[in-house]
């Protein structure tokens, strides 16, 4: 098997793993919402973690046997993946429209950077190093800040909260081909120390925040954000300062910034519909079905209860209708054929008056 085939198959190992412990991250965060140290004392939670341990050493092997630029595409099939498995393993289905913004995104970013053509394998100065693992942090926090003042609208701070840990991931990877090109250069371990702590720091920010933005937005959402902004950021980086550039020239740019505009619809298209589900679930819990109203009389027959009510006379067709005595509360002033009633018996009118 060739170092690319052998390349290609540990990323879709890799997004499978990473499926799977997407799903069982969402379960937890559902089943403890508000508990902040819950999942820690979950079964379920450590075997997300170790699902996703081993997504993240498949895809570090396939960094150090193939290019940046063709396995963070592939662990874009992570969302792809993970819908169906969501479908028959817990039993959640995704709606269309969650179905076609997740196409829309996979194949959109596929198309991005597929685009992206890679050269020699190359490494990072010390210097590049430091000031790309500052950027990170710094947007890593501030992603987390405007996560929290928008904690009133759970989608957008699971989308904020979902960039920061895709950030988190994609900086993690620039990192893990890093590491992988100076292990063939013979670099020695301890220079390789501050870069692998800064690997195994971005690793658990991006476990941490991806988990806590599942908590009242579901799967799909989240999955999609991480899944598109992960590659999207090492790409990005690859550009930049791994000498990597659009094939076709001009006409490459283009298409690449209309597969970007793809993904970010499909995202889009994932968001909106989980913000709508959201918003029915609310209403029904505040204000629930709202209670079937008593059954009224025709409008004839009101009619005529009123006329009668109001006095129209004793011949009136329609008796009054009889009101409830409540305690506390005067009764209306009898008819003129009770006062007569009563004035035939003016001994028992008096006994009840003593």
């Amino acid at each position: 098997m060739s170092a690319l085939a052998l390349s290609v198959l540990l990323s879709l190992v890799s997004a499978v793993a990473y499926a799977g412990g997407a799903i069982l991250q969402e379960r937890v965060a559902a089943t403890t919402p508000g508990q902040g140290y819950a999942p820690l004392r979950r079964g379920a939670w450590w075997t997300a973690i170790a699902l996703n341990g081993l997504g993240a050493l498949l895809h570090v092997v396939a960094l150090a046997y193939g290019p940046l630029s063709l396995v963070q595409p592939l662990g874009a099939l992570t969302i792809v993946f993970a819908l169906p498995m969501a479908a028959v393993f817990v039993r959640r289905r995704a709606g269309a429209t969650a179905w076609r913004g997740a196409v829309m995104a996979t194949v959109g970013l596929a198309g991005l950077l597929s685009l992206t053509s890679s050269s020699d394998s190359q490494s990072l100065a010390d210097a590049e190093r430091v000031m790309l693992g500052l950027a990170t942090g710094g947007g890593v926090l501030a992603l987390m800040v405007a996560a929290h003042a928008a904690h009133r609208h759970p989608v957008v701070r699971s989308v904020l909260l979902a960039c920061a840990a895709g950030a988190a991931f994609g900086i993690a990877s620039v990192f893990t081909k890093t590491v992988a090109v100076d292990w063939d250069r013979d670099v020695a371990f301890l220079e390789q120390a501050p870069t692998l702590g800064a690997i195994a720091v971005l690793a658990a920010a991006g476990v941490l925040l991806s988990q806590a933005s599942y908590r009242g937005a579901g799967l799909a959402a989240p999955l999609s954000t991480v899944t598109v902004v992960n590659p999207v950021v090492a790409a990005a980086v690859g550009l930049t300062l791994f000498g990597e550039s659009f094939r076709h020239g001009v006409a490459g740019t283009v298409l690449a910034l209309a597969c970007g505009v793809v993904a970010a619809g499909g995202l889009v298209l994932l968001t909106t519909e989980r913000i709508a589900r959201e918003t029915s679930t609310v209403t029904v819990a505040q204000g629930g079905p709202a209670a079937p109203a008593a059954p009224t009389a025709p409008a004839t027959e009101r009619g005529r209860a009123h006329k009668s009510a109001a006095g129209t006379g004793e011949g009136s067709a329609t008796p009054p209708a009889a009101t409830p005595v409540l305690p506390g509360v005067p009764s209306q002033p009898p008819s003129s054929a009770h006062r007569r009633s009563r004035s035939r018996h003016p001994r028992r009118r008096e006994h009840i008056a003593s």
